[in-house]
């Protein structure tokens, strides 16, 4: 009996699971053979179970009913029967197992697996859902070590399908993985090609699990390598044969990535223009030097799918957001606009790679260059905020206002996914030349508009642009926070660290960025510090009663807002807050800058100007190009004044109540 919920036919981006639990039943497999097997390391259980799945798959495609059990059977006579199996697989697939591989688990384990395993038909399930099974089970030994992270299928199918690789096409994944981009591209071409289907990791199980999972769907798995990408001098013969730089249509990567990930081999890096030192001369123009440094993984994977692409060839490639704004990084820009055009780029919600890591990352598109005629050109920018998982993992449904569940034509949820809907705006684009509609689901920017290298989709974010528009024509006088600071209506500050080292020695509240509730200074006595550090800081800070104080660096809490009321003004403030002063309050009062600060358009623009920069999320300068929606009537600014002033004083009363009561005082 198959666990199965009759549903419609999947289509390319349904997301149930089926069976619906399968992912979970691998879960448990894991957590019972890492509290009972006998063999106590979480990476070596990933590689018994490879072998194990594959005897499932093996027995399934010949019918040998071998991969079952029941009760009356002994735990010997199972392992027995396995592990023979287990030599037939070795037989019919030599490239993926040793001669001498052998199965190690103890016979309870063995006989517990086949039982979770046995009433499911994984050849006859969806292709991803043999990929999410074998994702639950090896996250907790793999899970952001060396900074690889599991592809999730909706962005790999994302990514396919806006490629739309070709019958004939050559192509590989350098970073494959477990092979999730690979089986995707078989998908598309329906089984068909798998000849022309290359993938490459360092990892040796990963290979395994790679290449039984092309095994599955197509007689693809003799082109997957366990080799270094970025080495190709250490590649053996048969593989340098059928490898070549230039010959790839098509190009799929998600490289490891992290910060504190580097390559330092020279012998790997001399063969990267972006291993080199670059520097910006007397024009601010970045230029390459003959000085070799070391260099994170995923700038690397950049130039080598470059390398392995034909002219003319596309590519598409998993990227931390860093990349897409930090300045110091402008330099791969450099590099990319030389060697490719940009074709699309689609910034992907945190939560993608959730539980994993929260990194946030975007898909960067990419055409080889045939020649360097195309000076200025559109690039299809999207921003997903949804993938169909929380931040759990957990899948999530689509909801209407009243918080209930909207159900398609056959009863089922709907998952709440964007990259459906970017693909399709994509495809649009791609086939027409334009878009009936520019939102966050897709439009479009000019290399031309690209400010300051920043390739962040939501920079250019439409719908802002739009909303401040209408904005303008009604009854508000759009003003930056950079133009205020020029004419000097305002003035902005920066805080400081002290040092964590006189936290808790005085009574002076050190303000830092979760201090900040509800425009509020929530004081932590934990975190006060001594008189003398006060002195110090008190007149480069300058903290005054009605400034504003905003969180502009951080991760969660960027846009936050603070007001300093005579209760508050003996502070030092953190780094990551600004000090906003309002010097002329008959042209700008400081009660409806902080109105201001906190309307829902500015909160849009405070999020759509934050990215990474180095290892921390920050608006830093860009905190200048925010746009204040002003009210034109000045008895609407009377009004907003008014009310926020009301709002301060009952926080203020409550506050001065509290302390009363706290300290045996009258109230």
């Amino acid at each position: 009996m198959r666990k199965m919920k009759k549903v419609k036919t999947l289509d390319l981006f349904t997301q149930q699971l089926i069976p619906l639990d399968l992912p979970d039943i691998f879960r448990k497999i894991y957590y019972f053979l890492y509290s009972n097997s006998n063999i106590p390391r979480a990476e070596r259980l990933g590689s018994e179970m490879i072998k194990l799945l594959f005897c499932k798959i093996y027995d399934e495609l010949n019918q040998r009913s071998v991969f079952k059990t029941h009760k009356n059977e002994s735990e010997k006579e199972v392992g027995e029967k396995i592990r023979k199996l287990f030599e037939e697989v070795k037989e019919k697939y030599p490239d993926v197992f040793n001669k001498d591989d052998k199965i190690y688990l103890d016979n309870k384990s063995i006989k517990s697996i086949v039982a979770f395993l046995q009433n499911y038909t994984l050849t006859n399930t969806e292709r991803d859902v043999i990929s999410e099974s074998f994702q639950a089970f090896w996250g907790p030994g793999l899970r952001g070590e060396k900074g690889q992270f599991f592809t999730p299928r909706n962005v790999v199918k994302m990514c396919v399908k806006m490629l739309n690789p070709k019958p004939g096409d050559r192509v590989i994944d350098p970073a494959c993985g477990s092979g999730g981009f690979l089986i995707e591209v078989l998908s598309h071409l329906k089984s068909k090609g798998a000849s022309n289907i290359f993938g490459i990791d360092k990892e040796i199980d990963l290979v395994k699990i790679s290449k039984a999972y092309m095994a599955i769907v197509g007689d693809g798995h003799s082109n997957i390598f366990c080799a270094d990408s970025l080495y190709p001098e250490s590649w053996p013969e048969d593989m340098k044969n059928k490898i070549n730089d230039g010959s790839f249509n098509i190009v799929l990567t998600n490289p490891p990535f992290g910060a504190k990930i580097h390559v330092e081999d020279k012998k790997i890096l001399k063969n990267f223009k972006l291993a080199h030192k670059w520097i910006k001369d007397k024009n601010g123009d970045w230029k390459i030097t003959n000085k070799i440094t070391k260099q994170v993984p995923q700038v690397l994977f950049i130039e080598r799918c470059l390398q392995l692409l034909k002219p003319g060839g596309k590519m598409a490639i998993v990227l931390p957001d860093g990349i897409f704004g930090n300045p110091s990084d402008s330099y791969i820009w450099k590099y990319i606009l030389n060697e490719a055009k940009i074709l699309a780029i689609v910034s992907l919600p945190p939560e993608t790679f959730l539980p994993s890591t929260h990194t946030k990352t975007s898909v960067l598109f990419l055409e080889k260059k045939e020649s360097n005629d195309e000076k200025d050109y559109p690039i299809f920018m999207a921003i997903a905020e949804k993938v169909g998982h929380d931040k759990n993992g957990k899948t999530i449904f689509k909801m209407d206002k009243n918080g209930r569940y909207i159900l398609d034509e056959y009863g089922n949820k709907i998952i709440d996914d964007d990259l459906p809907i970017i693909v399709n705006r994509y495809l649009e684009y791609v086939s027409t030349g334009k878009l009936k509609k520019n939102d966050r689901f897709g439009f479009v920017v000019r290399l031309s508009q690209i400010k300051n290298n920043i390739f962040i989709p939501s920079y250019y974010d439409p719908e802002v642009k739009e909303e401040l528009i209408k904005l303008e024509k009604s009854k508000y006088k759009l003003v930056s926070i950079g133009e205020l600071e020029k004419q000097k209506i305002i003035s902005i500050k920066r805080g400081h660290e002290v040092g964590s080292k006189f936290y808790g020695l005085g009574n002076v509240p050190f303000v830092r960025t979760s201090d900040i509730v509800n425009w509020e200074i929530k004081v932590d006595p934990i975190k006060c510090i001594p008189e003398e550090i006060y002195e110090k800081y008190k007149n480069r800070q300058d903290i005054k009663e009605w400034d504003i104080l905003l969180v502009t660096d951080g991760t969660f809490l960027i846009g936050r807002t603070a007001i300093v009321t005579p209760l508050d003004k003996k502070i030092v403030i953190q780094s990551h807050i600004r000090r906003i002063r309002c010097l002329k309050p008959d042209l700008l009062h400081p009660f409806l800058l902080l109105y201001l600060l906190n309307t829902p358009i500015v909160q849009k623009q405070i999020k759509e100007k934050t990215f990474v920069q180095a290892t921390i999320s920050t608006v830093g300068n860009r905190l200048k190009e925010i746009i204040l929606p002003i009210p034109k009537e000045d008895t609407e600014k009377n009004k907003i004044i008014k009310e926020v002033e009301e709002i301060v004083k009952l926080k203020m009363k409550a506050k001065e109540k509290m302390d009363m009561l706290l300290n045996n005082k009258e109230v």
